[in-house]
């Protein structure tokens, strides 16, 4: 599955560890992007509430399991993941290296991972899929008034999914941004605001279609607008057993539990603490992503015990491309998934499907 580091870097240059890639990153980008990296929104409670969520758990070792070779294959939608993990699809990738999500994508098809490609990135929809067919299988899209003819886009473009971000009608109240006046350069969310051969393009700049008038959609209207998306569709955003059976009753085929990595509402639900009485709600045939969190194979594994069927990851994805672009964001994919596979050696799981919430246990409060 994982590549062969001396042929990944070109350099010989390699990460030992996830922590020693946020270091690389910490150097690599400016104070005042490391703020809208790391940063979150109101007084950053949910931020940290998603962190600590994942310490609240423990999961139990199995001795003598016969366990040597655990498979981390899995599928969604149809689509074969060789680790269920997926990239996010955050905007403006070329604040964070000159490649953007060229570069966050290529890795993620040479770990045999999922990249969704983000609406508001440097880079176009086209550009990406062309960049890597085989992981650019997953489009964002936000539910304005344009959402159909970016659907008919991606569509033509070849993808086989969309993402629909639902908890986004306005940007979150980001503090830190606020305190550094952060107003980076627009053309850099910008790579879809024309299309290519013909295609329409995204209507605005993305920080300017957020704060028109008229535009926050119901879920009524993105019911209307999904009858044309011509592809299976994510809701992205989903913290509420309500929301989510609202979702999956407008269309969804899949959803993501997210609080958007704490840069919308504040105070929010951790992601985690979110995901249970979620996946009761809506029963174990609906394919559930969480994201929000993840820094370690332990979080993916904690998810995935708790009811998610894979994770997607939005700053560790980060921390990967600034450091070192594409091998980078592959050292990221590669550490995680390693590490998910040494802990199902030991707690005795041998496929992903064998990761359930009998393996774990929640710490006494």
């Amino acid at each position: 599955m994982t590549a062969q580091l001396d042929s990944f870097y070109p350099t010989g240059v390699t990460f030992g560890t996830l922590d020693e890639i946020h270091r690389a990153a910490v150097t690599a980008l400016t104070p005042d992007i490391l703020d809208f990296v790391e940063g979150g929104a109101g007084k950053e409670i949910t931020l940290r509430a998603n962190l600590a969520a994942f310490d609240g758990w423990r999961i139990l070792p199995e001795p003598m399991s016969g366990v040597g070779a655990p498979s981390t294959r899995t599928e969604l939608l149809g689509l074969r993941l060789e680790t269920p993990i997926l990239t996010a699809p955050f905007g403006g990738d070329a604040l964070f290296h000159p490649d953007g999500h060229l570069a966050v994508a290529r890795a993620a098809e040479q770990y045999g991972a999922l990249s969704i490609v983000p609406e508001a990135g440097s880079f176009s929809y086209e550009q990406v899929r062309t960049a890597a067919p085989h992981a650019a299988r997953i489009a964002q899209l936000h539910p304005f008034a344009h959402a159909t003819a970016v659907a008919d886009r991606v569509r033509r473009a070849g993808f086989d999914a969309l993402c629909v971000t639902v908890d986004c009608p306005v940007g979150g109240f980001r503090t830190r941004n606020m305190a550094n006046r952060f107003d980076p350069d627009q053309r850099l969310f910008a790579g879809n605001l024309t299309g290519e051969n013909g295609a329409p393009g995204v209507a605005e700049v993305f920080g300017q279609l957020l704060k028109q008038g008229g535009t926050v959609w119901n879920w009524d209207e993105l019911a209307d607008a999904a009858t044309g998306f011509g592809l299976p569709w994510i809701a992205k955003g989903i913290l509420t057993p309500v929301a989510a059976e609202r979702a999956l009753a407008v269309g969804a085929s899949a959803l993501v539990v997210s609080n958007h990595g704490g840069r919308q509402l504040d105070p929010a639900p951790a992601s985690l603490s979110a995901l249970p009485s979620i996946r009761a709600a809506v029963g174990a045939e609906v394919p559930i992503l969480l994201d929000s969190g993840i820094r370690t194979g332990s979080d993916v594994y904690l998810a995935l015990a708790l009811g998610a069927d894979a994770v997607i990851i939005g700053r560790s994805a980060i921390y990967g491309l600034a450091a070192a672009g594409a091998p980078g964001v592959g050292r990221v994919l590669e550490l995680l998934t390693e590490e998910l596979r040494t802990l199902m050696i030991l707690s005795g799981a041998a496929s992903i499907e064998e990761i359930g919430s009998g393996r774990v246990q929640r710490v006494a409060s």
